[in-house]
């Protein structure tokens, strides 16, 4: 009949498998080293993709800040609201064409 193996039996290493394990123990060692590193680099990756999207965020917040400021802008220097702004000022818009002023030249 067979010998009933322990969980005891299952861990214990023999002098072939234990020679095995030492003899393979730097490549073993580089394995973890190239998986620490995998995983930092996937960690700084993510990181990275965070702060691009805060980043972008941010940007198209500014974006509708500044075109909100210019719409306001333009509506403000339009032509009939400057008159009006103005008008308190007793400046008021030419009716007709300006007048082109002519400096004739002094001959030495």
């Amino acid at each position: 009949m067979a010998k009933k193996k322990k969980l005891k039996d299952y861990f214990e290493l023999g002098d072939l498998s234990a020679s095995l394990v030492l003899k393979n123990m730097p490549f073993v060692l580089f394995l973890s080293f190239l998986i620490l590193i995998y995983i930092a680099n996937a960690h700084l990756s993510e990181k990275k993709v965070r702060q691009i999207q805060v980043l972008q965020k941010e940007i198209q917040e500014i974006r509708w800040h500044y075109m909100s400021i210019q719409s306001e802008l333009m509506y403000s220097t339009r032509r009939t609201k400057v008159a009006n702004s103005v008008a308190s000022e007793g400046l008021r818009i030419p009716k007709g064409a300006p007048k082109k002023i002519v400096i004739p030249k002094k001959k030495k």
